[in-house]
């Protein structure tokens, strides 16, 4: 019985949609014309201008500052809420701490923006730097929480209580035996934290103000007054980044002790 090549073809063109257009923009980045979609040849002209824009930095120091800090904040508390959900899950406390927790993965980034803005507005807390940072916080500290769960849910805590019975304090049992095993997890959840963060522009928008324009907004900027080839660079250096992230945190998440 012949196999259909149906599903194949389907497959390639549906890779060939998502794809493509980023193949095309990885291209235009090396390509030194300005107005004209033919290539003209091999140049790294935009991305040596790109390396001599003072917005540029300003954004991505921005940005650097704000993921770093936001990763730091939410592998501490991600971690501590997935070990709390993990041993104390059966009670009715701990199952709105699950809902509370699980509630930033499936609200619309656009509603999470919008929320965050009048908390700030009506709390009197002006928007900057700081306010970014909280939001950042109040998302990324769930992907942390289940990505540490999924390693609890396999880690056998028999191991702990063997520490202990040896003479381990609770300190020493964790910081030798519990956290080690969990690091593959922790650090998936840490490059997740510091990719989400870095990527964000719907709710970065809402809560940012003056002088907190990070990397995305200013993405947004130059495409809104005009995309000039200089994107094109930027966007291909933010995709490996990106890419490089996504790719050591499943690797990590897959990890075995």
């Amino acid at each position: 019985m012949r196999r259909s090549r149906f599903p194949v073809v389907v497959t390639a063109l549906v890779m060939a949609f998502f794809y493509l257009p980023i193949f095309i923009l990885v291209a235009n980045s090396f390509n030194p014309a300005r107005f004209s979609s033919r290539w003209q040849g091999f140049s790294l002209v935009w991305y040596r201008r790109l390396f001599e824009s003072p917005e540029i930095w300003a954004a991505l120091k921005n940005t650097l500052l704000i993921a770093v800090s936001v990763t730091a904040v939410s592998v501490v508390l991600g971690t501590a809420a997935a070990y709390a959900l993990h041993r104390y899950g059966q009670s009715r406390l701990q199952r709105v701490h699950y809902t509370l927790i699980y509630q930033p993965l499936v609200v619309p980034e656009i509603l999470m923006g919008i929320s965050l803005l009048m908390a700030f507005v009506a709390a009197g807390v002006p928007l900057g730097l700081f306010t970014v940072f909280l939001a950042h916080v109040t998302f990324c500290v769930s992907f942390v929480a289940m990505t540490v769960l999924g390693r609890l849910q396999d880690f056998d805590f028999s191991i702990v209580e063997a520490a202990r019975d040896l003479g381990a304090s609770p300190w020493q049992s964790a910081r030798k035996v519990l956290i080690p095993a969990l690091m593959p997890g922790i650090v998936a959840g840490a490059l997740l934290a510091f990719t989400l963060s870095i990527d964000d522009f719907v709710i970065t928008f809402f809560v940012a103000g003056p002088g907190s324009t990070t990397l995305p907004l200013r993405i947004y900027s130059m495409i809104k007054y005009g995309a000039p080839p200089m994107i094109n660079a930027l966007s291909t250096l933010l995709l490996a980044v990106t890419f490089t992230a996504v790719v050591a945190s499943q690797r990590l998440a897959r990890a075995k002790r």
